[in-house]
């Protein structure tokens, strides 16, 4: 029964929680930028999620949860500074979000995970003055993704699961048009409720090479699919009031066509190896047809989309895991870096995204439980062509904890 109120407790949290920002003017394209899927462990390393074991959660290879042990609880939130410049000036912005919940069951060979995250954000505020004419653009929403995951362990070095994903959420994008000395301006909003199902295939091969050296594999991919985006538009003509608000004088819905919008493949490789409970080095690369996406409602001059890839690589440094000496020697020290081609061009600029990060686990309690602590330093985009170039700092922090549902009493 406690447990029950747990996970009950752990749900209702998690779908009270508002969807995850970002203040990234390319989040304006597509359904937003897309967020990264995984835990804090797996950030810290580069993003790789090749590595899994048997008492943290693996919610990128959906076979790593095939080896959990131990029932896992995990949350997680950050905190991101992120600092906008062109060529001819800067700004800062932050935003602070909840990043996952999940919760992973073993049940002998299986293993199965739920939870809630964020599948794509979009957040900005953007100003062009042109003459006497200022246009402002703003933008919010983004899509989230409960999921369920089953994972199966055929022999000791071979395991295979599956995600099965209901993605969900809206985006609104406004456009406020004013000129100098003119009190009435024009607004135009248009707006996208987005629904889809979506799937991701995994499979982890693990063998020892050695007597102290174990090598990993893993292969993921993700289908491509259509989410129905039902669409609205409205103009309206409104009052610029004293105290800076506005005022709607007309407003006029216009028809616009519903879309079933694709989303695109994607497959992931990824390999490492290291040595049980010590330290642990991988890498993996992957390719994502994001040459298959458009924007929901409108066409945009200038815009390209191609495919993305994406470059990883990272791994971890445990001193002495079971030193009963020192502390410091049982913290995980994490670290790695990433290189993105995000697939998207503007004026004839490719959009890219480089980050380095490092992390610390910090163990607690006397069932594996720890505390992640994760750093990554980046940047994206660039200055030329009238562009922005975004340099971020990202704090994360999670709890990861671990429990056992079923154990035989010695006594009753």
């Amino acid at each position: 029964m406690k447990h029950f109120l747990i996970v009950i407790a752990f749900f209702i949290t998690g779908f009270s929680v508002a969807q995850q920002g970002t203040t990234s003017p390319y989040s304006f394209f597509g359904i937003g930028n897309l967020k990264f899927k995984g835990t804090v462990e797996n950030r810290s390393m580069g993003g790789i999620g090749v590595y899994s074991d048997s008492i943290h959660l693996n919610i990128q290879n959906p076979a790593g949860i095939a080896g959990l042990r131990l029932v896992n609880y995990s949350i997680s939130g950050s905190h991101r500074s992120n600092t906008l410049s062109t060529s001819v000036e800067s700004q800062k912005a932050t935003t602070t979000t909840l990043d996952y919940l999940a919760i992973g069951v073993p049940m002998g060979k299986f293993g199965a995970s739920f939870g809630l995250i964020p599948y794509t954000a979009t957040g900005y505020k953007l100003e062009n003055i042109s003459g006497t004419t200022t246009t402002q653009y703003s933008g919010e929403g983004g899509l989230n993704k409960a999921f369920f995951t089953l994972g199966y362990q055929i022999t000791p070095e071979l395991s295979i699961g599956v995600d099965a994903n209901y993605n969900f959420g809206n985006i609104e994008n406004t456009t406020l048009s004013t000129q100098e000395n003119i009190q009435l301006g024009t607004k135009e909003v248009n707006r996208s409720d987005l629904l889809g199902f979506s799937f991701n295939l995994g499979a982890q091969y693990k063998k020892m090479v050695s007597e102290k050296l174990e090598f990993m594999g893993s292969v993921t991919f993700t289908p491509e699919t259509s989410f129905n985006s039902e669409n609205s538009r409205t103009l309206s003509t409104f009052l610029v009031l004293g105290n800076g608000n506005l005022a709607d004088l007309d407003l006029r819905d216009v028809p616009v066509e519903d879309t079933d919008f694709t989303f695109p493949s994607q497959l992931t490789l990824g390999a490492g190896i290291g040595k049980p409970k010590n330290w642990f080095v991988g890498g993996e690369f992957s390719t994502q047809k994001t040459s298959n996406l458009t924007n929901r409602t409108f066409d945009l001059e200038n815009v390209v989309f191609e495919d993305a890839s994406k470059f990883r690589i990272g791994g971890f440094y445990i001193p002495e895991y079971n030193s009963f000496s020192s502390y410091l020697k049982r913290i995980v020290y994490r670290g790695g870096f990433r290189f993105e081609e995000t697939g998207l061009t503007i004026n004839n600029e490719a959009i890219n995204e480089f980050g380095i990060s490092f992390g610390l686990g910090l163990p607690m309690g006397r069932t594996f439980s720890n505390i992640n602590l994760g750093f990554e330093l980046g940047k994206r985009g660039t200055k030329n062509s009238g562009l922005v170039e975004e340099s971020f700092f990202n704090i994360f922090v999670s709890l990861s904890l671990n429990d056992k549902w079923f154990e035989k009493r010695l006594y009753d």
